[in-house]
């Protein structure tokens, strides 16, 4: 199930003797390469510990809505936003009323609330509770509300009964999760990304540079490979990790950022150009640090332009389709579409690097869609969610 790999999976465990499931239901997701995290309610550790939800999924449990430190460093809304499918495994009939009922007084109700990412839940209950009408008339409310049914089965359960209320097994529901994510909107294509700073020598010893840290385009690689894209990555100098499956060849300044694109660009199909390259190099290299006894009224240095990679690309473009960045800090969306036509581009990405909680450095990002026919903002989002946003937008559209 590639689908599933780099997910953030919310696994909330509510009470009941099928609780013992939900470590089985971890292990499938990390075998599939997700980051799972777990949430249990007070009822579920009680029948299965959160030492073992820690161990398995090799991250903290999370349980109280009031815990300082939860708060502190994820809380609900935290948890909310981090989680690209949310599953509740095993769901009670308690936890059915009182999701259906809006509540939003303990964590897992509470995260549900404020989630915006697709929400499974597994019911899990003796037959005679599921088979209430009250249980089937909270069944369909979070049915209505867009919560995504995962059975349950019929069977022999842990009270001896049998009929409709076991809870499916663990692969069934991790096979249901993985639906909701696509296969290979990329499939086959061959996609060029720059990402990171370029540096500009001043002496061999100083240089020019900026605050890109790499991580948008690093996302966006990932999210590609997902997608079933053939990814190769040039990057200027970053502390990223290069993710798996995903060629990269590591450049230092503009010159060879610009000589290795043009080097391997007609064996692609796209060119997405994260990377914030340097506009301006110094004239002059000094081979010899400069000293700084110099004195400050004899220290001059010109600059020339360097050479703009976009627009060399664009001017053959064929059937290349190139994908460009605009970090602005004023007339954003203006500075984005004089660049869109100036550079032959099919989709600019614009986003305000003036604001310190997005862009730059930053694990969130805010940002303009824009084509000839299209514009479309992406709300604050994390970096990684962005990425597949933007996949998804130019599989449909470009």
């Amino acid at each position: 199930m590639k689908q599933l790999a780099n997910k953030h999976i919310l696994l909330c465990v509510t009470g009941g003797i099928a609780a013992y499931k939900a470590a089985e239901i971890i292990r499938l997701f990390k075998t599939a390469g997700s980051n799972v995290r777990v949430l249990m309610t007070k009822a579920a550790q009680e029948f299965i510990t959160p030492l073992t939800m820690q161990a398995l999924s090799g991250n903290q449990v999370h349980a109280d809505l009031l815990d300082t430190e939860a708060e502190a460093a994820m809380g609900h809304i935290e948890l909310a936003k981090w989680s690209d499918v949310i599953l509740i495994a095993p769901c009670s009939a308690n936890s059915i009323s009182r999701l259906a009922a809006g509540k939003g007084d303990d964590l897992m109700t509470a995260v549900c609330l404020a989630a915006e990412s697709k929400t499974f839940f597994a019911p899990a209950m003796n037959q005679a509770m599921w088979a209430d009408s009250r249980t089937q008339k909270n069944y369909q409310i979070l049915i209505k509300n867009n919560f995504i049914p995962i059975g349950p089965n019929s069977g022999e359960q842990a009270c001896g009964d049998e009929g409709y209320g076991r809870m499916s097994e663990p692969q069934e529901i991790v096979s249901e999760v993985a639906t909701n994510f696509s296969e290979g909107l990329l499939a086959g294509k061959k996609i060029l990304i720059t990402a990171g700073p370029t540096r500009e020598k001043i002496d061999p010893v100083r240089y020019i540079s900026n605050r890109s840290s790499g991580k948008m385009g690093f996302s966006i690689a990932e999210a590609a490979r997902d997608e079933g894209g053939l990814v190769s990555l040039i990057s200027g100098p970053v502390s990223l990790k290069t993710p798996d499956e995903i060629e990269r060849i590591d450049v230092e300044s503009a010159d060879e950022m610009f000589k290795e694109v043009n080097k391997v660009i007609n064996n692609f199909d796209f060119f997405i150009s994260t990377a914030a390259v340097a506009d301006f190099k110094p004239e002059k290299f000094e081979n010899q640090k400069i000293k700084k006894d110099k004195k400050a009224d004899n220290l001059s240095m010109e600059f020339i332009e360097n050479k703009d990679i976009l627009k060399s690309i664009s001017k053959n473009k064929g059937d290349l389709k190139i994908i460009g960045f605009a970090a602005e800090t004023q007339d954003i969306k203006e500075n984005a579409k004089k660049k869109l036509n100036e550079k032959s581009l099919d989709l600019i990405i614009a986003n305000d690097v003036s604001d310190s909680s997005i862009g730059f450095d930053s694990d969130e990002n805010e940002v303009y869609l824009i084509t000839e026919k299209i514009e479309k903002k992406i709300e604050k989002i994390s970096k990684k969610k962005l990425s597949r946003s933007i996949i998804e937008f130019i599989a449909k559209y470009l």
